[in-house]
């Protein structure tokens, strides 16, 4: 199916939009954190994410004794929604609101709804880690620059599920992970990985041992690393010659100091075909990672348009 991506992609400087994604930031968190205090334990917290919608982002349902809800960041109308399945629905504006004001709104939307919850009230994965209570400094949203950065959640989305179908060994799905505000998505070789030192800022080094426990090559996007924001790869535990290996476009590098390879985002952007200049990085830098890690690639991965061949006369 033809699809004009190279108009799809929008341009947002993050130098522009930089207090709106600190607090917007700190907004995720305590919406994640809700979901956190609900839902049981999955493997590599996949059960704290987000997931990108039509709209915006969303817990997706939560359970909650025999009922569920769920919450909703809707950045075309700029709305928290709070939705339950008795049918019961809260809507708060997004507005210039400090993260404190947020973090009380929140809390009441879910004490009116009955849905008692009590969650870690301060960030993690920042420093200094101020209290949601406290944090008055966080106070800006610009509700373009909102929408713009979903924009761009929506077209990194896509393309990661792309690349995601073409693995069928254990894989994460596509998700918004609220520590460090980044989409990701995780495939992992089955082997398990050495211990993770952990030293992530304010997050407990048990965290990150969870988190790592499988040897696993990562990619996503995150409002950093470029202009405009910027795609990552890497690989736990980091196989020899990983950060030597040569990945498409060559406007990518390895970043040492990160440990993760690198592209910035406007470089996707401003390509002829965004999709196919992405889906190369991606695919590059996992073969960076299962070349050099050893992986049972016959095993792993497969033809995500395998069916199609069924389908002709």
């Amino acid at each position: 199916m033809a699809h004009d991506s190279a108009g799809a992609w929008p341009r947002l400087r993050v130098e522009d939009w930089s207090p709106t994604r600190d607090t917007l930031h700190m907004w995720t968190q305590i919406v994640g954190k809700v979901r956190l205090a609900h839902e049981p334990l999955l493997n590599h917290w996949w059960q704290v994410t987000l997931y990108v919608t039509p709209r915006g982002l969303s817990t997706s349902a939560i359970p909650y004794g025999s009922d569920v809800f769920d919450i909703a960041f809707d950045f075309i109308d700029h709305q928290l929604v709070i939705r339950t399945s008795s049918g019961a629905t809260r809507a708060a504006r997004l507005r210039e609101q400090s993260v404190a004001q947020f973090y009380t709104t929140v809390m009441s939307m879910l004490a009116e709804l009955g849905l008692q919850t009590h969650i870690q009230s301060h960030p993690n994965e920042v420093e200094p880690a101020v209290p949601f209570a406290e944090d008055v400094e966080h106070a800006s949203y610009d509700p373009r620059a909102a929408h713009l950065f979903w924009r761009q959640l929506v077209q990194a989305h896509r393309v990661l599920g792309r690349f995601r179908s073409r693995f069928i060994g254990k894989v994460s799905p596509v998700h918004f992970f609220w520590g460090a505000m980044d989409l990701a998505c995780t495939r992992f070789s089955g082997r398990t990985a050495p211990t993770h030192p952990g030293g992530a800022p304010n997050c407990g080094d048990w965290v990150m041992i969870e988190g790592y426990s499988h040897e696993l090559s990562s990619c996503g996007f995150w409002p950093g690393g470029g202009a405009e924001g910027g795609f990552y790869a890497y690989a736990y535990p980091e196989p020899d010659g990983f950060a030597d290996q040569p990945v498409r476009p060559a406007d990518a590098f390895y970043s040492r100091q990160m440990g993760e390879y690198v592209l910035p985002y406007e470089v996707v952007r401003q390509a002829p075909d965004p999709d196919r200049v992405l889906l190369d990085f991606l695919q590059d830098t996992y073969e960076a990672a299962a070349v050099r890690g050893d992986w049972d690639r016959a095993a792993l991965e497969a033809d995500p348009d395998r069916w199609q061949a069924q389908s002709r006369p």
